[in-house]
Order: structure tokens, then C-alpha cells, then sequence
């Protein structure tokens, strides 16, 4: 054994910092041999696989949150059964307008007319009645003269202000092709009841 050097025993007070700091010259010497991208990669899995031993508890967790049946309301929510025929029947007749006030629903379109801005002087009428159904009609032709939005206007206010109105037909014609005015024949079917609605069995 050379003079100055004495070999540490484990159970010296000074061997444990040498333990220590070989093991470190160690590392250091490994770090330099592998490089930067080697070093990177180890640190990197060992943070991956940190993560995974945090995460994988907490996944078997969700697991068996998800796996426990949930509870079942008290009340659930019931959708409303479908009308009967005999609904649907009476609110069809309630939609009709009342024959009665025919002479008014036509007033009510020679004001719209109007209101739109629609040159209107007479109409055709023509009364009608469906046996089987039991329901009056009365179809009412109006020649009409304005621009062509106006006359749309018009037959969609006559559609929003008489819902017992169909609007059957629609043409148009025009004199010139620069003419602003145009020339139309609008005609509605008003459906109608006679009088008071009927009782329903």
C-alpha cells in the first residue's frame, strides 16, 4: 500500500461520501459517452413512465365510475300522445272560417289589396259545397294591377290574415318588358262552415 492512500471501509464516516461520489464520476462519465439525445431519451421515459404509473390508477377509476349503472329518475319525462281523429277533426273545423262572413273575409282581401298598394276594381265569385265533407267553398278570382312584389305581398298577407284560404292560382302578364306594372289574376278558395261548428260525439 503507498504512503498517503488508505482504502475507505464502509463503515467509515468518509465512505459514504465517497460511495456517493463515485457513483456520480460514474454517471458523468456515462452521460459523456452517450450524448445529449441519449440522455434526453432516458429522461423522457422515465417522465413517460411516471405518467403512466400516476394515470393508470386513475383510469381503472373512470373505469368503474362508468361501469356502475346510473340512477334511474323518479319521474320521467312522457312525451304527449298523438291527437285522436277526433282532435284533429275539431281542430280542422276550427280552422274553417264561418260562411256566414263571407261578404266580410272578401272585404278583408279588397283591403289588403289595397293596404299593398294593388290596383283592384271587381272579383269573380263562385260558391261551392263538398257533400261528403259537408263544407262550404267559395273561390274568388281578383284582377290585380301593381309591381310584382306588391302582388306577392298581398297574396301572402290574404294567407297570414285568412288561414281558411288556399291560394289556388297566380298569373301574371305584362304589356312591355320595361313596364313596372304588372297585370295579375290571383285566385283564392275560401273553405267554410256552415254556421256554428258541429258537436263532436
Amino acid at each position: 500500500m503507498k504512503p498517503g492512500l488508505a482504502k475507505m471501509q464502509p463503515g467509515q464516516p468518509g465512505a459514504t461520501q465517497a460511495t456517493l461520489s463515485a457513483l456520480l464520476l460514474r454517471a458523468r462519465l456515462a452521460v459523456a459517452r452517450a450524448g445529449a439525445g441519449a440522455c434526453v431519451a432516458a429522461v423522457l421515459c422515465v417522465a413517460g413512465a411516471a405518467a403512466w404509473a400516476w394515470l393508470l390508477p386513475r383510469g381503472a377509476e373512470q373505469k368503474l365510475a362508468l361501469a356502475r349503472p346510473l340512477p334511474v329518475p323518479s319521474t320521467l319525462a312522457v312525451a304527449a300522445p298523438p291527437p285522436s281523429a277526433n282532435e284533429n277533426l275539431a281542430l280542422f273545423n276550427e280552422t274553417l272560417g264561418d260562411k256566414r262572413y263571407a261578404e266580410q273575409h272578401v272585404k278583408v282581401l279588397f283591403g289588403l289589396a289595397a293596404k299593398a298598394g294593388l290596383s283592384l276594381n271587381q272579383g269573380e265569385y263562385k260558391p261551392g259545397y263538398d257533400k261528403a265533407s259537408r263544407i262550404s267553398s267559395y273561390q274568388i278570382t281578383l284582377p290585380v294591377k301593381g309591381s310584382y312584389q306588391a302582388i306577392w305581398q298581398f297574396a301572402l298577407a290574404a294567407l297570414r290574415e285568412l288561414p281558411f284560404a288556399a291560394l289556388d292560382d297566380i298569373g301574371f302578364r305584362r304589356e312591355n318588358i320595361g313596364d313596372a306594372q304588372v297585370e295579375a289574376r290571383v285566385r283564392f278558395t275560401l273553405y267554410l262552415r256552415d254556421g256554428a261548428m258541429p258537436e263532436q260525439p
